[in-house]
């Protein structure tokens, strides 16, 4: 499974922006999972208690589909984790519509030879597909960033440049180190400088919406860091919905075989 910066762990949505959008139905639930399966989504992982991220996918339901089975990681500590995790919050995508659910406890089984994580069938899922849920993941070609107007640490003489995993008009997720200073969820960073693949800079505001670590497929730990867009220029919301739709649009087309 491929570990591009487009296919990094994407942050769980709260409860309370959930339970309209649940699944309770057990017939429901299989077919939606099995879709998962069949497309082969790529799941992000999100260990509670402790915050852990990482990247898995789902393999398959057992015969009596009371089961599913996860890939485990290549991280012997993190399937440790997982193990003793009282759940795991999984989120994906379908069709671009947000899948989210949870599972555990988790035990560790043989399925074909081969170690995987296993879990009971969910109560319930969630299938968000309100349009302001939706970010898009950065191409792993483009090299888009932004440049927080925050330094690593009192060492560093400028401020932190980072990477951009995923941006919409709400705000953007970015690939920090895991020994950036301390970020607390609601702090407010002004002065921070999002470059889009035009080399064009846009000024922004950004507030902390949330942080975890997660892990790529080979078991690199970084920190995720999810940031709201405070007070937006509507010029700068223009061009990043311009970016946003360029970029579907190309990769729709390469997706016919049309590029």
């Amino acid at each position: 499974m491929s570990e591009e910066i487009e296919n990094q762990p994407v942050a769980p949505l709260q409860n309370d922006s959930l339970e309209k959008y649940l699944l309770h139905g057990k017939r429901q639930i299989r077919q939606l999972l099995q879709a998962l399966i069949d497309g082969h989504s790529l799941i992000s992982a999100h260990l509670s208690p402790g915050g852990q991220s990482f990247l898995t996918a789902l393999v398959t339901l057992s015969d009596d589909e009371e089961w599913v089975f996860l890939d485990v990681s290549p991280d012997r500590q993190i399937n440790d984790r997982a193990l003793q995790a009282e759940r795991m919050v999984c989120v994906t995508q379908l069709d671009r519509i947000r899948i989210q659910f949870s599972v555990g406890p988790l035990t560790e089984m043989q399925l074909d030879g081969r170690p995987a994580l296993a879990a009971r069938i969910p109560e319930q899922m969630a299938r968000v597909q309100r349009r302001e849920f939706y970010r898009m993941q950065v191409p792993v070609t483009h090299e888009v960033s932004c440049r927080l107007g925050v330094k690593a640490d009192e060492t560093e003489p400028e401020p932190l440049e980072a990477r951009v995993l995923d941006i919409s008009p709400g705000g953007t997720a970015l690939q920090l180190p895991l020994d950036t200073a301390h970020l607390p969820i609601g702090k407010v960073i002004d002065g921070c400088v999002l470059k889009l693949v035009d080399g064009e800079a846009l000024t922004v505001r950004l507030e902390v919406r949330n942080n975890s670590q997660q892990s790529t497929r080979s078991g690199v730990l970084t920190q995720r860091v999810g940031f709201r867009f405070v007070e937006l220029p509507r010029a700068a919301d223009t061009k990043i919905q311009r970016y946003i739709f360029k970029t579907e649009r190309e990769r729709s087309s390469r997706e016919r075989g049309g590029l």
